[in-house]
């Protein structure tokens, strides 16, 4: 594992290359995927670093995604300032993510869980396009460290009362119901903020809207899936009281995603739009991961890096109408399907993707939540099948509304876009379907 994390590091000897990254990025997802595993059991052991299959896949699709984020940044490039921070910035949020999904102990998946948090705050601070930024970093700021310190509490109470806080062998010591409660919500609450679920989301909408692409694009790729991650890491040592409140986040996440799907519907930023869907597809994730079984793992990670690369993909497609409007308005950029004709292809296919439609990794993914949530309990199918329904509401409402209607101008068929974009758009789309052919990657 050390290999990959001096590779990254190495990165930071380049960074006022712009083109030098970004091959280095796509070169070292290509050594990085053909690299295998045994399945569950944990390979690549050094230095409290190790891969087991789920962290493998949340690394590729970091250092997917992060190559993606430096092509779909060229405005930062045009303008010539403060470039190479911008690239290390990003080599760091890298370098963070890597370590997180490969720790094998908690307090040092803790550290590295809570320094990603540092480079997606100095992303939207530095490089976010309004003055709302710095109140959006505040919210992001405070919400995470809201949850996160009762999660640092909860790991020193595990290491002095059972003597390890290694991933597998750490145990809990006999305590009452009602303490072990109170101590499972401390530890997970941390990663339900960072989910986000719904009644603690309201950091997502405020942090994508300030957020550049690039932090848009990192935050809804991989940032949110940290927040799966932990769960998958942290449940099995509650599994008591985790399976006592599996009823509980549940219905969190089903009543939550039809509410913020309801939200969907009213939306007109883009961007705000792509922001609540994404809280939608992680509370089904969530009731996934409740319900303790192989099914709902299985989907959740599969949902997790369908939603990564399709809402990547989107956000990528909503700067550029953005960049050349000047609105992420829905009500102003109507009638793109006239104005940017070959686009509109891209549109629909990842907004396709976005809910769910065949062939993309998202249907894998959400028929195995629903049959894992259904099976839990027969009732849950009412909530499910509203939360499907909404899902392509509101993508075809988006879908609609931009490309549809008549554009201010009398400018048509103007900008079609640039080879690079076309670029990112398939590099986005093309896993995001092939990945089916070969599922058994992603349920092991």
């Amino acid at each position: 594992m050390l290999k990959f994390i001096l590779m990254v590091l190495l990165m930071t000897l380049i960074a006022d290359s712009w083109l030098a990254i970004q091959l280095s990025l796509f070169l070292a997802s290509f050594i990085f995927g053909v690299y295998s595993l045994n399945g569950f059991t944990f390979s690549c052991l050094g230095l409290s670093l190790g891969l087991d299959y789920i962290g493998y896949i949340l690394i590729l699709l970091s250092f997917w995604i992060m190559a993606l984020v430096v092509g779909s940044s060229q405005k930062v490039e045009n303008l010539k300032d403060f470039n190479g921070i911008f690239l290390l910035v990003n080599i760091f949020l890298l370098l963070s993510l890597v370590l997180t999904f490969s720790c094998l102990d908690y307090l040092m998946f803790y550290v590295c869980f809570e320094s990603s948090l540092i480079p997606t705050m100095i992303l939207i601070l530095g490089w976010g396009y309004q003055p709302e930024r710095l109140q959006a970093g505040v919210y992001m700021l405070f919400y995470t460290l809201f949850g996160s310190l009762p999660l640092l509490i909860s790991i020193l109470s595990l290491y002095s009362m059972g003597g390890s806080v290694t991933f597998n062998l750490s145990s809990l010591p006999e305590c009452g119901m009602s303490l072990m409660a109170v101590w499972y919500i401390c530890s997970v609450m941390a990663f339900i903020v960072k989910l986000p679920v719904y009644l603690v989301h309201l950091w997502l909408p405020k942090a994508h809207v300030e957020a550049p692409v690039a932090g848009s694009m990192i935050l809804a790729g991989v940032l949110l899936k940290l927040g799966g991650y932990g769960l998958v890491r942290v449940c099995p040592l509650f599994i008591q009281s985790a399976v006592t409140f599996s009823w509980f986040w549940v219905s969190v996440g089903l009543l939550g995603g039809i509410f913020v799907s309801f939200i969907c519907l009213r939306q007109t930023d883009m961007k705000a739009l792509i922001a609540y869907s994404s809280v939608a597809h992680m509370g089904l994730v969530l009731c996934g991961l409740s319900v303790f079984s192989w099914w709902g793992l299985s989907g959740a990670v599969s949902v997790m890096v369908g939603h990564g690369l399709c809402s990547s993909g989107l956000f990528c497609l909503a700067n550029m109408v953005y960049e050349r409007l000047g609105s992420r308005s829905l009500l102003i950029s109507k009638g793109l399907l006239s104005f940017m004709p070959t686009m509109a292809l891209w549109w629909f296919v990842l907004s396709a993707g976005n809910m769910a439609a065949p062939p993309t990794v998202n249907l894998l993914g959400e028929i195995s939540l629903i049959l894992s949530v259904v099976s839990w309990a027969l009732l849950a199918m009412i909530p499910v099948a509203l939360l499907s329904f909404l899902s392509a509401a509101y993508s075809l409402y988006m879908f609609s509304l931009s490309q549809h209607g008549k554009y201010f101008s009398a400018l048509f068929s103007c900008c079609s876009g640039k080879v690079r974009e076309y670029l990112i758009l398939i590099l986005h789309w093309l896993p995001l379907n092939v990945l089916v052919l070969k599922g058994s990657v992603l349920v092991c």
